[in-house]
């Protein structure tokens, strides 16, 4: 089964049912297949057989149709994070080798600047506008009708994402149909949902949560596109289309709770929340449950490498926790049907409950390997099992708490200090709108504990206050020894995700002053 068979499957039961809306548009299951089928041939008409296609834009309908159509040619579609510099967005086409671009006219510019440096691009397709470049729509709308022949691996690479960076040049993730098709299929079986829902999708199209869109169509439900995530707009689109389920990134939600025109909206229909991609505050988390009282609440883990989730908390966890203050409420649930995770010490022994190891995964939704980087899928996959970097324990019942990534555990003095831990005591202050601990270099502890605080307006809060505050519900050794305050929202990548290397880096070179 390949990507572009799910939406020809939904719209031979329903071709007229909407399968997108954006903006004013809505395209059927039957429209979204014939563009699909104009992409490919367009695709296949400018490229060989497993050459990747890149896409640089934020948000838009035709997106969607590279999505399938790029795939469905039998080619691989690299994802660009728009929100890169160019010298970044360089040198990650070149190490894509991609031969076609496809971009629109907020980006063309930079491209225009670096196209003689742009050597494996052959042509430059642009979306919407017009101009000297070919444009999208005159590219495919030329195209056949019909989809190729040519016949396409379900076992080869579908999507080439690049990881987000978060301690280095990022790598590019091969994503192949079997493994989307395995995580669309695992959360599928594993997450709530209902018969018929309308999903509205905030993130960026450049990140792996787009695979939630492939669960949507193959269940015959329409997707709300946004071009961007932003709070009114959000509630805007909920009311609008009747929205029944949507997912967010915690710093997503924390926006939209306190955004003042969120009682001005009607968010009745919203039914089902998911939300992942980082740690979940537990105070945010019960104020939003509290704020959106007919929903229901899922968590899960994945990463890139993983084409989506392995672990789900369902709704009716979070009611109990809800209930009796549980510490399950900080767990990310339990594996999803089709996951195989064991948490192991460096030895890959496996840990006993309660104990922290790194996470580790086998199965088909596991990426093929990191593009040009055969060492680095060497590691990742020692032992035959991926690991994924991040630092987690089981409990009792079988829940998984990841407690933080591995190259972020600080080390002080001798003692291990999970981050995750320390940022879930700072978020309980009331002057606290983000926060991130982080490990900075000393003679005498090794690492000294810094906590990076993103201040609520109108609060006024000082270092020895944070301090006092976490040694009344944390070991010494884990409070913070000193506190950066900054007005500014802090650094974050297209996941949502707090870049702590730039942290790190802002405090090293004085960017970021600690308080006195």
């Amino acid at each position: 089964m390949l990507l572009s068979d799910i939406v020809a499957f939904s719209a031979r039961k329903a071709p007229d049912a909407p399968a997108l809306h954006y903006g004013e548009a809505t395209v059927t299951f039957a429209e979204l297949q014939a563009r699909i089928h104009r992409v490919a041939s367009a695709v296949a008409a400018r490229s060989a057989p497993g050459d990747r296609v890149a896409v640089l834009a934020e948000n838009r309908l035709e997106y969607i149709d590279l999505y399938y159509g790029v795939p469905a040619a039998g080619r691989a579609l690299a994802v660009l994070n728009y929100r890169l510099n160019i010298r970044e967005l360089v040198k990650i086409i070149d190490d894509a080798g991609a031969s076609v671009l496809f971009t629109e006219p907020e980006h063309l510019e930079r491209v225009r600047a670096v196209r003689d440096e742009l050597t494996s691009v052959r042509h430059v397709i642009v979306m919407g506008g017009s101009g000297p470049e070919p444009t999208f729509d005159e590219v495919v709308g030329a195209a056949p009708a019909d989809p190729p022949t040519e016949a396409v691996d379900p076992g080869s690479m579908a999507w080439l994402i690049y990881t987000s960076g978060t301690t280095g040049m990022p790598k590019g993730a091969m994503l192949s149909h079997r493994s989307l098709l395995a995580a669309v299929c695992n959360t599928a079986i594993g997450w709530d949902s209902g018969a018929h829902e309308v999903a509205l999708f905030p993130w960026p199209l450049c990140h792996v949560a787009g695979y939630s869109i492939l669960g949507s169509h193959l269940k015959g439900n329409p997707v709300v596109l946004m071009r961007a995530y932003e709070p009114e707009a959000f509630l805007a689109h909920i009311e609008r289309f009747g929205v029944t389920s949507t997912s967010l990134a915690p710093t997503m939600l924390n926006m939209l709770l306190d955004h003042p025109a969120f009682d001005r909206y009607d968010t009745s229909s919203v039914r089902r929340i998911g939300y992942g991609a980082a740690a979940m505050p537990a105070e945010v988390l019960r104020r939003a449950m509290g704020r959106f009282p007919h929903a229901g609440f899922g968590t899960g883990f994945g990463m890139t490498e993983l084409s989506g989730n392995v672990f789900h908390l369902n709704a009716d966890a979070h009611r109990r926790a809800l209930e009796d203050d549980s510490e399950v409420l900080r767990s990310v649930g339990r594996q999803l049907p089709l996951s195989c995770v064991r948490i192991v010490d460096d030895a890959m022994r496996d840990v006993a409950v309660g104990e922290v190891g790194e996470l580790v995964v086998r199965g088909d939704q596991v990426l093929l390997g990191y593009w040009n980087r055969p060492e680095a899928t060497e590691e990742a996959f020692a032992g035959g099992w991926f690991h994924t970097g991040d630092l987690g324990r089981w409990d009792a019942d079988g829940n998984a708490y990841i407690v933080d990534r591995k190259k972020d555990m600080i080390i002080t003095g001798g003692e291990n200090v999970y981050s995750r831990e320390v940022e879930e005591v700072l978020y309980q202050h009331p002057a606290v709108v983000e926060a991130a601990v982080i490990g900075v270099p000393d003679l005498h502890w090794g690492e000294n504990v810094v906590a990076v605080i993103q201040r609520r307006p109108g609060h006024v809060v000082s270092a020895d206050e944070i301090v006092a505050h976490c040694r009344s519900q944390l070991a010494g050794y884990k409070k913070p020894k000193q506190v950066v305050f900054t007005d500014e929202p802090l650094p974050r990548n297209a996941a949502g995700k707090i870049l702590k290397r730039d942290l790190r880096e802002q405090v090293a070179s004085g960017v970021l002053v600690p308080s006195p």
